[in-house]
């Protein structure tokens, strides 16, 4: 199986339809150990969902923006597994003011900075000392390099995400861990509900994409993310892989 034997942290699981539930499944049904984060009001909720998972896996707790959180991640996570192989960051925040590009203001920038780009170094440096042995850590983009409808200053996080992607890899690499992301599509989850007026982007994206796209479908994404996570890419990292249907790679 793909994933036999390896140990995965797995972030950002808030609904069964979302890219982190496919991928912890996937993980799971390949073979995979595979443990959840969340936080806060949400802890309960990925609780329940863990439960519809084959099986179902502990729960932490982890808010990549609280340091203590972070400092004591990998002994927590040492009470369920004795190493990482593979980190999923799946987490993404920004203030409903963040939105406007004109008239957000700097905390709500800082804070989508903070949550949506920066966290990605976080958890990559808090998952360090349980991967000794080298492994992967993957990241879920949406395309940084155009400005999108109604995404502002989350596209310019994202835009950072993809920068820190780079910077990690090269940090990371000599101890054997590689560093990738996934560019999906629009996908119907927690953080594009939060999103105001992002029917624009499920609109178009199917009849642009040359092998369509469905909205409702994360497990494509899911899949790249398994396969990244896995001993298939020994030789990749910085990469940004688009799981899009080819909407990336068309004009207007």
């Amino acid at each position: 199986m793909l994933l036999e034997g390896k140990k995965l942290l797995v972030t950002g699981v808030l609904m069964d339809s979302s890219i982190a539930f496919h991928v912890a499944k996937i993980a799971q049904e390949q073979g995979a150990e595979v443990v959840l984060t969340s936080f806060g009001r949400t802890f309960k909720i990925t609780q329940t969902i863990a439960k519809r998972l084959p099986t179902t896996p502990p729960v932490i707790e982890l808010d990549v923006t609280d340091q203590g959180h972070l400092d004591s991640l990998a002994e927590r996570l040492g009470e369920h597994v004795d190493r990482l192989d593979g980190v999923l960051h799946s987490i993404g925040f920004a203030p409903q003011g963040a939105f406007n590009f004109m008239e957000g203001t700097f905390e709500d920038v800082s804070t989508a900075m903070h949550a949506s780009a920066y966290s990605l170094k976080s958890l990559g440096a808090a998952a360090l000392p349980l991967m000794g042995e080298g492994g992967s850590i993957v990241g879920l983009t949406f395309d940084a390099q155009f400005a999108w409808p109604v995404y502002d200053w989350m596209g310019v996080a994202k835009a950072a995400f993809e920068a820190t992607n780079r910077y990690l890899a090269r940090d990371l690499g000599p101890k054997g861990i590689r560093c990738n992301l996934v560019s999906a599509g629009p996908i119907r989850t927690t953080a594009a509900k939060s999103i105001p007026g992002f029917e624009a982007f499920e609109n178009s994206w199917d009849t642009r994409a040359p092998l369509g796209w469905d909205v409702n479908d994360a497990v494509p994404a899911a899949k790249a993310c398994a396969a990244l996570l896995s001993d298939w890419f020994p030789a990749t990292t910085g990469e940004i892989v688009h799981v899009d249907g080819g909407f990336h790679a068309m004009g207007q």
